[in-house]
């Protein structure tokens, strides 16, 4: 039976953590809109897309966040989760 636990993060860490899910929206978003990976088959870009959200999922789940404000992080999940490359 493995034990989780829960590691509580620094601000520079959560700043960091903040920023690399930012990173992550962008990236959902141009891949939705075609503005990146375009050229990618689908296979990629979804994997892509699936990868992304499973990290923007885990992140937002964290319950050590401040005052962020999550609602680009939760509406590239909803897109992300309801993308069809």
């Amino acid at each position: 039976m493995t034990e989780e636990v829960e590691v509580t993060r620094t601000e520079e860490q959560l700043a960091s953590d903040y920023s690399a899910m930012g990173h992550s929206v962008a990236l959902v978003n141009a891949i939705i809109a075609g503005d990146s990976m375009a050229d990618d088959d689908a296979e990629d870009r979804q994997d892509c897309v699936d990868r992304n959200v499973q990290h923007l999922e885990l992140m937002v789940a964290k319950e050590d966040w401040g005052d962020e404000d999550m609602t680009a992080v939760n509406a590239a999940i909803e897109a992300g989760n309801g993308y069809i490359a």
